[in-house]
């Protein structure tokens, strides 16, 4: 009479072929790396770099734009360009920002793809709030 083996007595009396061993350590690795870039968030060195190019080229566009705000608000014509600015097409903004010379920043070399449109952006986001609107000017005569 035969008698069963226990789990535990066939786990060590098994002995895999040397194909069993292969195939389970590729499957194994297939494994890990469809979890790690599906789900483990990996990403190749090509990726990374793009990505890192990027957020260089966002943050210069960023800081060049806060430049031109500032020039732009310090010129002494500022509530007539503001006016210009706002008649102005909003495809033709980021063109007339850049005629306008505030983009003009020494020591920025290269392109600034999308500073002269953050820019306009900004610049028409904040009204400024120092000047007395037409109405408030009116109903205060002093």
């Amino acid at each position: 009479m035969e008698e069963r083996m226990r789990l535990r007595e066939r786990w060590r009396a098994y002995q895999p072929s040397k194909t069993v061993w292969l195939w389970s350590c590729a499957a194994s690795v297939l494994a890990t790396v469809a979890v790690g870039f599906g789900w483990g968030g990996w990403t190749t060195m090509g990726t990374a770099g793009r990505l890192v190019a990027n957020a260089r080229q966002d943050t210069r566009d960023r800081l060049a734009a806060a430049i031109c705000v500032r020039r732009f608000e310090a010129a002494p014509n500022a509530a007539q360009q503001l006016a210009a600015l706002e008649r102005t097409g909003s495809w033709e903004q980021a063109e007339f920002i850049a005629k306008g010379g505030w983009l003009d920043i020494p020591g920025i070399d290269g392109p600034l793809s999308d500073a002269a449109a953050i820019c306009a952006e900004q610049l028409l986001a904040t009204k400024p709030s120092s000047a007395p609107t037409s109405t408030q000017a009116s109903a205060n005569p002093q």
